[in-house]
């Protein structure tokens, strides 16, 4: 009953332009009675440093960037679910309009520009929040600040305490000079700051990366985000890459893509990523991930967890339950007890 009415809800809400469907979205996941998961599988639990999910399928950064509806998030049994971006100061974001539905394509291009209501209400949502699930917070640096690592900093410090882990974004596309941190003296300036920041703090510190780089430059961040005692990379965000195969009229938008194009490319970022990490450093795909399918085949690639988000916006809530009941089934097929096994049995 509960999907039949996430399915028919994420129908409707296709109806409407993009970004008051997402408007929408938001607010009735805030409203949402169903608040409680059930139980996950047990063997879909995973661990990525010292952190615990339940199961290994997160809910990617962007859908609540000011953490306004996370009990309802929670509820559709992510195993964790992260908010954000968030920055210092409120800012509104790009021009509208600045999100563009590629329906032919099953994607989605965005140039929002961390629009968002800034730390202090950021803060208040994680304080109000109730501690069960988790929750991670995603940390952005505002479009003027000039030194963008200290809006990290702030970020890192006000939210302590507040999130279950926390997310560094050097990969949107959508703030001029933000993507120019992943090269390696910035990427050692800023984790550096980062790591004197957090100090003793038990809540891990992730990184997430562009699909764009070479697979050189993915081993050079990796290697960077062991030696500052970084918690895992999370593989990747949007890309600026427009394959020719997309057909949908707004194809052409400026703005990262994500959705099904990006698939592919985020696979192959995500094995470059698993070259050079050698199992020193967890791993979560993100990319073009619509299916258990898609999920099962990047936990093989050696990700430790998945995260999605545009597949909900074309499949509904409901994804999540059918993903999570894919991987267990695959798992048990393979042999394999619990998904940390994954890689030992030899699959």
């Amino acid at each position: 009953m509960k999907d039949a009415l996430f399915t028919a809800g994420a129908a409707a809400l296709r109806r409407f332009e993009p970004e008051t469907a997402h408007e929408l979205a938001i607010a009735g996941l805030g409203l949402s009675p169903f608040r409680t998961p059930p139980a996950d599988d047990p063997i879909l639990e995973t661990r990525i440093g010292a952190l615990t999910w339940p199961n290994p399928v997160g809910l990617a950064a962007g859908l609540d960037k000011d953490g306004r509806a996370i009990p309802g998030l929670l509820g559709l049994g992510f195993g964790a679910v992260e908010c954000g971006s968030v920055t210092p100061q409120p800012q509104p974001g790009n021009p509208k309009p600045r999100l563009f539905r590629l329906s032919e394509d099953r994607a989605i291009i965005n140039r929002m520009g961390f629009n968002n209501r800034g730390l202090e209400a950021f803060a208040d949502r994680l304080a109000a929040r109730p501690r069960t699930g988790v929750v991670g917070a995603n940390l952005g640096a505002n479009k003027d600040t000039e030194d963008k690592a200290a809006d990290y900093v702030l970020g890192l410090r006000r939210l302590k305490g507040l999130a279950d882990y926390f997310t560094v974004n050097v990969s949107s596309p959508n703030t001029p000079g933000l993507r120019a941190l992943q090269g390696r003296a910035a990427m050692d300036d800023l984790l550096g700051r980062v790591a004197e920041a957090r100090g003793d703090d038990a809540a891990p510190v992730f990184l997430k990366i562009a699909p764009d780089l070479t697979g050189e430059e993915i081993g050079q961040i990796v290697e960077a985000a062991i030696a500052w005692r970084i918690d895992a990379l999370i593989v990747s965000n949007t890309t600026l890459d427009r394959p020719a195969s997309l057909r949908a009229p707004d194809r052409g938008e400026t703005g990262g893509l994500s959705g099904a194009p990006l698939k592919d490319r985020a696979m192959l970022a995500l094995q470059a990523a698993a070259e050079a990490a050698e199992g020193r450093l967890p791993l979560i795909a993100v990319g073009g991930i619509a299916s258990g399918a898609d999920a099962f085949a990047r936990l093989k690639a050696g990700a430790s967890a998945v995260q999605i988000y545009s597949a909900l916006i074309y499949e509904g809530p409901a994804l999540v339950g059918r993903i999570k009941r894919d991987i267990a089934a695959r798992l048990r097929a393979e042999g394999v007890k619990h998904l940390s096994e994954l890689s030992a049995a030899g699959c």
